[in-house]
């Protein structure tokens, strides 16, 4: 529901968006989940629509939060959320021609004359350099457009990519026209490093997971791109496309990757190779994404080794633990289940595409496999384990990091700057799934401190925020009154902010 729009004194405009005052009533729960994450992206430095205000009320709506036929009433709650615009790619598929399969059209189909009205208004206004450059030739203005939302996309997207966001539901509805992470879902910020990570226990088949981001954002440009026609002819949107997306995407993503790792002095072509080493070591000790970037701005080239013996002990004490592991891997499908899709698979394929993919079938089986090594392994195996491939990798860093002071004079001032580049471009804090989940209960039981408190944590979440020891006691003394219910709670988010999840965590879903 839009409130209007808002004119600033420097001309910079921004629409005011009421989410959950209509038909599609929205909870407290998500609403929380949007109104923390949005204010988490803005400080992460990632373009995204913002959060005004939070507002519940005591009205209740039945949901069924799991889709598991186990309704539940829940409180109605509004977000005002603010952006330039909140026009997406989808808004241009209204003029959708009927599909082949189903005949399924846009309400505005053959309405050439809106999609003119729309471009015009989308390019000067939000693109006004571009309007200007290409007043008299409307292909060429229209061809910029493209080119610069292309590469708006896959520099957002590669952002995402470095601090480990996953949106969750990226269809063409959800993508901004101007470039901005919009509609917070079923997001989720990675906890141990798993390239196949699913956020939205609702995507089966796992369309939107982590390492698919890229891929389905582009997907999502080709829809664009034919919603554009004629006024666009495809043969010069998909030319773009091709020609732009994953260059820009590949390009931006190096370029952070190197501040993360402190890479500020060269770039060289072993960089990239450098990073995926260190993401597929991640993988192999099951290493959290955010603390173990943290963590490496502490190592240094000429560390002695005492020193790096503690530094390697905190690093792996970043992976997950054999107990972690066999949560993680425990199997999900009942046996007779799994041994008759096998069965499908081999007789009826058709059938099974109905009611699975082969691609769940592998997953259950390779946990299956997982599960069984794991019966084997000790905890002291697993250490040992992790501290050799974190060995290795540190070895080829401190040879990369050795060229960088090589081409330095002052080494002193190069790893001070390395060290001030790494810390405000690898967050200490996220919003993890169970530091929201806290927040939520807490406030579901009336107690809006905890929701208070990770709020001001996300503002600074590179380093911890001036005076936040005070703010957290001032929260727990509001929340001294609370119920019996809100006490446990309290106890169990005494974990660490910056902590890897506890176990508990592991169970939660995110539809």
């Amino acid at each position: 529901m839009y409130l209007g729009e808002v004119l600033g004194p420097r001309g910079e405009r921004w629409e005011i968006q009421l989410k959950g005052a209509a038909d599609g009533r929205k909870v407290l729960r998500s609403s929380i989940r949007e109104f923390l994450c949005s204010e988490a992206m803005f400080h992460l430095g990632i373009p995204t629509t913002r959060a005004g205000t939070c507002v519940t009320s005591d009205s209740t709506v039945i949901r069924d939060v799991f889709y598991d036929g186990n309704p539940k009433k829940e409180r109605c709650t509004v977000v005002l959320r603010i952006a330039s615009t909140f026009i997406r790619f989808g808004s241009f598929e209204i003029f959708k021609p009927p599909d082949e399969y189903t005949g399924r059209k846009g309400p505005s189909q053959d309405r050439n004359d809106i999609r003119i009205q729309m471009l015009d208004y989308v390019i000067s206004t939000f693109y006004p350099e571009i309007q200007e450059a290409y007043s008299d030739n409307t292909v060429q203005r229209n061809a910029a457009f493209f080119r610069e939302i292309t590469k708006r996309t896959a520099r957002l997207v590669a952002e995402w990519q470095c601090v480990g966001f996953c949106h969750g539901v990226l269809n063409t509805d959800n993508m901004s026209i101007v470039g901005l992470t919009i509609d917070y879902g079923p997001f989720g910020f990675m906890d141990r490093y798993d390239p196949e990570h699913v956020c939205n226990g609702s995507d089966n088949a796992g369309r939107y997971a982590y390492n698919k981001q890229p891929e389905i954002c582009k997907w999502n440009l080709g829809k664009l791109a034919e919603a554009l026609v004629p006024e666009l002819p495809l043969e010069i949107s998909q030319l773009i496309l091709e020609e732009e997306y994953d260059a820009e995407f590949e390009k931006h993503y190096l370029q952070k990757m190197r501040k993360k790792l402190g890479l500020i002095q060269l770039e060289l072509e072993e960089d990239s190779k450098l990073v995926s080493e260190l993401l597929e070591t991640m993988h192999l000790t099951a290493g959290d994404f955010t603390n173990i970037f943290y963590l490496l701005s502490s190592f240094s080239v000429g560390i002695d080794p005492s020193k790096f013996e503690d530094f390697l002990e905190e690093l792996t004490s970043q992976c997950a633990s054999v107990e972690e592991l066999k949560v993680v891997f425990k199997p999900q499908m009942d046996p007779r289940q799994l041994s008759m899709m096998l069965m499908l698979a081999q007789s009826n394929p058709q059938l099974l595409a109905l009611i699975g993919t082969k691609a769940s079938i592998n997953k259950e089986l390779e946990r299956i496999e997982q599960s069984s090594k794991l019966q084997q392994l000790t905890a002291d195996d697993l250490v040992s384990r992790n501290k050799r491939h974190w060995k290795e990798w540190l070895e080829k860093y401190r040879v990369r990091l050795q060229k960088e002071i090589e081409s330095v004079g002052n080494a002193d001032a190069w790893n001070t700057e390395r060290v001030k580049v790494m810390n405000s471009n690898n967050p200490k804090y996220i919003l993890r799934n169970y530091i929201a989940q806290n927040a939520i209960e807490a406030a579901e039981n009336g107690d809006f401190s905890e929701v208070r408190n990770v709020l001001k944590l996300l503002e600074h979440p590179f380093q911890e925020a001036e005076g936040f020891q005070e703010v957290k006691e001032d929260a727990e003394e509001e929340g001294a009154t609370a119920t019996a219910a809100v006490c446990s709670q309290e106890t169990r988010s005494k974990q660490s902010y910056c902590s890897k999840p506890p176990l508990w965590a592991s169970e939660l879903c995110v539809t």
